[in-house]
């Protein structure tokens, strides 16, 4: 039975960064929007970084694997399948709470990956349609760096400089220029300065299990307070089951059950699914009805297919003097993209992102994954020693190519409490990745020697690095072989929108929030000024 049921005119599913991009746009244009957000708000206070044990609850309470941290608002995901394990959030703000904040663009070559090097597909965008919508939204989010990178196009400036690159980012950085690698200053969603009536970073390092000082640009911090001051509606605690379909094969609003237990209906002219790579896949086939039997806009078939979860690996370079690396900021201190594209040379096609990181607090030196035995007794206090203050950390992300048969679907024989299958990852890592770590790794430790260390331990393959799930709802310009047109608009449904990592083509080797911030702020200024307008423009 529902209760309260009520009208918007836009309804946004998915209370993270793309759900918060959207309403905000709509609220600005003047449109009636409500977002529906499962999870809940979270407070500075809340987060561990300021508590004498951070480390411990980080790896439990503040674990980014919702399987771990198990909170009432999470939802089982089904990993046993998958190389990769899932890591996101759910509540206002979604997985920026967690993430480590590194804010870049797609290379040009990224919308391109099939011209240029015979894999893959190509985007029915290029970087050019994406360039002003990532400028407009750094206004509102709030970034650090400074412009000029080589690897990229021309763009503005950064809102503020980029925030200290420590000791260990000043002697890798010698390093690469040594090497006459790339190296660049880490741009991140993370004030070097005040902005915003927000406080500057810190340093504290603790920046994955939520930000202290509301420094880091989570959607929650930059962008949901201006979107509800604009008019935006922001209902939490509500975990959409449905989206409902009307008989002309349009959507037509949402069933959602309340922190009590209630089903509500919001009825809306235009729907906006903002719910992570995951979660819309999951809500597409969880509503499926007797004209969409396979689930929403899948006709194509292709709704949970091309997963990719950027396998990732690392390396942890320890000095023979203290640097306090314990410190800083867990975004990126410099990164380097020499090895981010095809190369004639190499074994496999497309490249890897490199970022810099600091190493953490002692519970993180003796307890982080790294390849062989696990360390014990007298060897795990040498680590430890060795490691607090002394290391710096490169994680390697590798561009994954799509494939059919990674994918995200609906468990048979495991159910969630609407009574409908758990979603089950299925993902095997390419050799094509597994080629590309390695070599990546091996030039890392090239570039940890050239910076002096004594000793690298690495973790050749992350299995707990599942943080970019992408790909699941395709863009494309042809509907039997994609889910969403350029402008994120459902091919099978004309009022619904998906603005998540979900429509990837490519995964690039970057950080994806940047884009999908982009990609939502696009479909939402076409939606805005055709609103009212049946007519559907794909060019």
């Amino acid at each position: 039975m529902t209760t309260n049921n009520y009208k918007t005119d836009a309804l946004v599913i998915g209370g993270g960064l793309s759900g918060a991009i959207s309403s905000l746009q709509l609220a600005r244009a003047g449109v009636e929007v409500t977002c529906l957000e499962q999870g809940d708000w979270t407070t500075p206070d809340d987060y561990p970084g300021d508590k004498a044990d951070f480390e411990l609850r980080a790896l439990k309470q503040w674990h980014a694997n919702p399987n771990v941290r198990d909170w009432p608002v999470d939802y089982r995901i089904l990993e046993d399948t998958s190389d990769i394990k899932p890591l996101l959030f759910n509540g206002v703000g979604g997985s920026t709470i967690l993430f480590s904040a590194h804010w870049m663009r797609f290379l040009p070559s990224d919308f391109r990956v099939k011209s240029l090097d015979g894999v893959a597909d190509d985007w029915p965008i290029k970087y050019e349609d994406l360039a002003p919508y990532y400028d407009a939204n750094e206004i509102d989010i709030g970034v650090s760096g400074i412009a000029g990178d080589p690897a990229y196009p021309d763009r503005p400036e950064y809102q503020m400089p980029p925030l200290p690159i420590q000791p260990w980012g000043e002697k890798l950085a010698a390093a690469h220029s040594r090497l006459d690698w790339h190296w660049w200053p880490g741009s991140n969603a993370i004030l070097s300065r005040p902005y915003a009536n927000r406080r500057p970073c810190v340093q504290r390092s603790t920046c994955r299990a939520g930000c202290n000082e509301g420094a880091k640009s989570s959607a929650d911090r930059s962008l949901w307070p201006t979107a509800i001051q604009a008019g935006a509606k922001l209902q939490t605690g509500a975990r959409v089951s449905r989206i409902l379909t009307n008989d002309k094969g349009l959507a037509s609003g949402v069933l959602f059950a309340d922190r009590d237990g209630n089903t509500h209906k919001v009825e809306a002219e235009i729907i906006i699914l903002a719910g992570h790579a995951i979660g819309s896949t999951r809500l597409l086939l969880k509503s499926a009805n007797a004209q969409f039997p396979d689930g929403l806009a899948n006709s194509s078939g292709q709704v949970g297919r091309n997963l990719m979860m950027h396998p990732l690996a690392r390396v942890v370079g320890l000095f023979d003097e203290d640097m306090t690396s314990w410190q800083g900021h867990w975004g990126q201190s410099i990164y380097s993209m020499e090895f981010a594209e095809t190369r004639a040379e190499h074994d496999f096609v497309r490249g890897g992102k490199w970022n810099l990181a600091p190493t953490g607090g002692p519970l993180t030196a003796a307890t982080y994954p790294t390849d062989g035995k696990p360390v014990i007794g007298e060897d795990l206090h040498d680590r430890v020693n060795n490691w607090l203050g002394r290391s710096a950390l490169w994680g390697v992300t590798a561009e994954d190519l799509p494939e059919a048969h990674n994918r995200l679907l609906l468990d048979k024989d495991e159910f969630d409490e609407d009574g409908d299958g758990l979603p089950r990852l299925i993902y095997k890592t390419s050799e094509n990745s597994r080629r590309m770590l390695a070599f990546m790794t091996d030039r890392v430790k090239e570039s940890f020697a050239a910076a002096g260390v004594t000793k690298t331990l690495q973790q050749s393959f992350a299995p707990d690095a599942g943080w970019h799930p992408l790909g699941t709802c395709r863009m494309g310009k042809s509907p039997d072989s994609s889910v969403v047109n350029k402008w994120n608009q459902c091919h099978d449904i004309a009022n619904l929108y998906i603005v998540d990592g979900s429509t990837f083509v490519t995964s690039s080797s970057v950080n994806p929030a940047a884009t999908i911030a982009a990609l939502a702020r696009r479909a939402v200024d076409k939606i805005i000024r055709e609103r009212g307008s049946s007519t559907r423009t794909d060019s």
